[in-house]
C-alpha cells in the first residue's frame, strides 16, 4: 500500500518530477482546461484485466466531466512496455494518457535490459487503485491450503505450469519469488493480460496463477477457481477469509506484493492539463459508486496529488529493484 515517507524523500521526489510539473499552483487552478479533441487512454496490457477495467471507469467518467470522447486503446506487448512506449512518444498535450501499473512503471526498470524509456519519461498524475494478489489454484489441484499447495508442488517436482499477465508483470515476480522462498519448481507460461490467462486456468492448461485479486474475485466468487491466499501482508475485508501468504509458512514471511495501477501523462505535459486530469480523478474516486465499484472488485481507491505519487512510484522502482537483483532476472524488450 502507499506509504507515508520522510519530508526530506518527498521534496526529493517532487525535485525528480519535470521542470514544467513545478509551476506554481496558481496556473493549476485552471483546472479549467480541457481537451479541445477526443481523449485516448492507452492500457498498456488485453482487455479484461484490472488495467483495462479500471481505465474504462475512468474514460466514462471524462467523457461526461469534459465532453469529449474518451476511448480505451489496449496495446498489450513486453510486460506492458509496448503500450507505455507509445505514450512516452506522444504529444504532451492532455490528449493521450497511460493507465500504468506495478509491471512497466516500476518493476519494468530493473527487469529489462533494453528499456526504451525511463521514470523520468512520463508525468505521474494519480494512484487509482491499490489491491494484493491472491493465489489461484484450478479445482483439480488437490490443495486447500498454501502448506498443502507446496507440498504438492513438490511432488510435481517442476511438472506443473503457472500464468501470468505477462513477463516481468507482479503475478509473473509473485509466482518467481513464492517458488524461490518455497525450494519448488514449476514452468512459466505469460499471457497477454490477465484476461486470457484466466480463461486458460479456468480450462485447465495452466495449475496456477498469482493473480491481482480485483480480477481474480469473481472466478473465485464463481467457484471456477480455488483462492489459497493473499500476497499483502495484511487481510482484505473483502475477503475476510483469505489469510495472507506470509502467515501459512515460516519461509514465506518475507513475502508481501501489492499492486497497483495509476495514471501518467507524457513528460513535460503543462502542469495544468496534470492538475486538471488529477482534479478529475480526485472527483471521480470520491464519487461512492466508484467506491462501491472498487469495493466489489476487493481493491481500494488510492488518489493521491502528483507530487504524492512520484514519490510513491520511485519507492516502488527501488523495492522491486531489490527483489530482481536477488533473483538475478533479467530480460529483454521485445
Amino acid at each position: 500500500m502507499i506509504r507515508r515517507l520522510s519530508r526530506r524523500a518527498t521534496l526529493g521526489a517532487a525535485a525528480a518530477l519535470p521542470a514544467a510539473a513545478l509551476l506554481p499552483r496558481g496556473l493549476a487552478a485552471q483546472s479549467a482546461w480541457k481537451p479541445t479533441q477526443g481523449v485516448k487512454i492507452v492500457v498498456p496490457a488485453a482487455p479484461g484485466g484490472t488495467t483495462d477495467i479500471v481505465a474504462r471507469l475512468l474514460a466514462a467518467h471524462l467523457q461526461q466531466a469534459w465532453g469529449q470522447s474518451c476511448v480505451v486503446d489496449n496495446k498489450s506487448g513486453a510486460g506492458g512496455v509496448i503500450g507505455s512506449n507509445e505514450v512516452v512518444k506522444s504529444a504532451p498535450d492532455g490528449n493521450t494518457v497511460l493507465m500504468g501499473n506495478i509491471g512497466p512503471q516500476s518493476i519494468a526498470y530493473s527487469l529489462y535490459r533494453n528499456m526504451p524509456y525511463t521514470p523520468a519519461s512520463l508525468a505521474p498524475v494519480s494512484c487509482v487503485i491499490t489491491a494484493p494478489n491472491v493465489l489461484v489454484v484450478h479445482p483439480s489441484v488437490p490443495a486447500k491450503t498454501v502448506p498443502e499447495f507446496v507440498a504438492w508442488l513438490k511432488k510435481e517436482d517442476g511438472k506443473v505450469s503457472y500464468a501470468s499477465s505477462g513477463t516481468g508483470q507482479s503475478p509473473h515476480l509473485s509466482a518467481a519469488w513464492f517458488l524461490q522462498l518455497t525450494g519448488t519448481k514449476a514452468t512459466h507460461v505469460p499471457y497477454r493480460g490477465a484476461a486470457p490467462a484466466l480463461n486458460d486456468l479456468v480450462a485447465g492448461v495452466t495449475s496456477f496463477f498469482f493473480d491481482n485479486l480485483t480480477t481474480a474475485i469473481e472466478f473465485v466468487r464463481a467457484g471456477k477457481l480455488r483462492a489459497l491466499g493473499l500476497t499483502s501482508k495484511e487481510r482484505n475485508p473483502m475477503v475476510p477469509d483469505l489469510v495472507p501468504i506470509r502467515e501459512t509458512m515460516p519461509e514465506l514471511a518475507p513475502f508481501d506484493v501489492s499492486t497497483w495501477f495509476g495514471v501518467f501523462l507524457p513528460a513535460n505535459t503543462p502542469r495544468p492539463i496534470v492538475d486538471s486530469l488529477n482534479a478529475q480523478m480526485k472527483a471521480w474516486l470520491d464519487d461512492a459508486k466508484t467506491k462501491e465499484r472498487f469495493m466489489q472488485m476487493a481493491g481500494f481507491p488510492a488518489y493521491g496529488t502528483p507530487e504524492q505519487f512520484n514519490t510513491f512510484v520511485n519507492a516502488q522502482i527501488a523495492q522491486w529493484k531489490g527483489v530482481i537483483d536477488k533473483e538475478g532476472l533479467k530480460l529483454d524488450a521485445n
